[in-house]
């Protein structure tokens, strides 16, 4: 018997436009370039965070709202 192993090519790999401008902020941050608060240093993060779940909650909003109709 053989063993059949998928790969998955579908994954993303690297660290993408969010992770990319976050560790932009955090290294001007660092050398003083910049002279922002933390929280607007790490914003890419959670507002990439707050926009997902935006997304979710319109997207099930939808769906009961359009079961409903």
């Amino acid at each position: 018997m053989s063993s059949v192993y998928v790969k998955n090519s579908n994954s993303a790999k690297g660290i993408g436009f969010t992770g990319l401008l976050t560790v932009a902020f955090v290294v001007l941050k660092l050398c003083g370039v910049i002279n922002w608060s933390w929280v607007w240093v790490l914003s890419p993060i959670w507002i990439s965070f707050l926009l997902v779940i935006l997304i979710f909650f319109l997207l099930v909003g939808i769906k009961v709202w359009s079961e409903n109709s």
